[in-house]
């Protein structure tokens, strides 16, 4: 039902039905790889701050160096990331563009890799430099919230941000380079479906 729902608002927009289905699909691989992201950004967040002073001006010896609580988010933002872009490219391999087996799975990974962590350079920046506009912004809008509920907010908020603007560059750039085999015939794309579901079992 879906599916039709999605072939008949792709045909009425004029857009190719396969490629609309495609990027459905990496949506709903999006949406995962946003609970993968999200789950260990957190995680690494609760572990982080209990090691920091409650103040974000003050400092603790980690890793070997300092680092503010800022540069702590970013640092568990850029690590779970990378925990999103695993997830992101197996379930994209083998359901969003199972027809794309031109390039082994190491090359493949390695583009998707590159695309995605060239998407860091986007990501982090903008997390460390919205953090505390976010922080501030929730704190007086709903200054009835406690400091770490505040921070909570306005640390995910931050990462929403970088989410949505890294979101359309990973697509474009990988579904041009990284997927640049997949066929936008329909008959041709789920012949080479049925194929590489014979290699994968062989």
């Amino acid at each position: 039902m879906i599916a039709a729902l999605v072939e008949k608002t792709a045909i009425r927009a004029g857009i190719n039905p396969l490629e609309m289905k495609r990027f459905v699909k990496f949506g709903v691989v999006g949406v995962i790889g946003a609970v993968v992201d999200f789950g260990i950004l957190n995680l690494l967040r609760w572990i982080f701050y209990t090691l920091t002073p409650e103040t974000a001006e003050t400092t603790l010896p980690v890793f070997g160096t300092w680092m503010t609580r800022t540069l702590l988010l970013a640092l568990a933002s850029a690590i779970s990331f990378v925990a999103a872009i695993i997830s992101n490219f197996l379930w994209n391999r083998y359901w969003t563009y199972p027809d794309s087996r031109s390039k082994s799975l190491r090359r493949q990974f390695a583009q998707f890799f590159v695309v995605n962590f060239a998407g860091i350079f986007l990501r982090v920046p903008i997390v460390a430099y919205t953090q505390g506009l976010f922080v501030a912004l929730v704190g007086s809008l709903l200054p009835v919230l406690g400091s770490d509920i505040i921070v909570l907010i306005g640390d995910n908020l931050a990462v929403v941000l970088a989410v949505g603007i890294v979101m359309f560059w990973n697509f474009f750039v990988n579904r041009y380079w990284t997927y640049a085999d997949v066929d936008n015939d329909p008959p041709k794309a789920q012949k080479a479906v049925l194929e590489n579901q014979l290699i994968d079992k062989a």
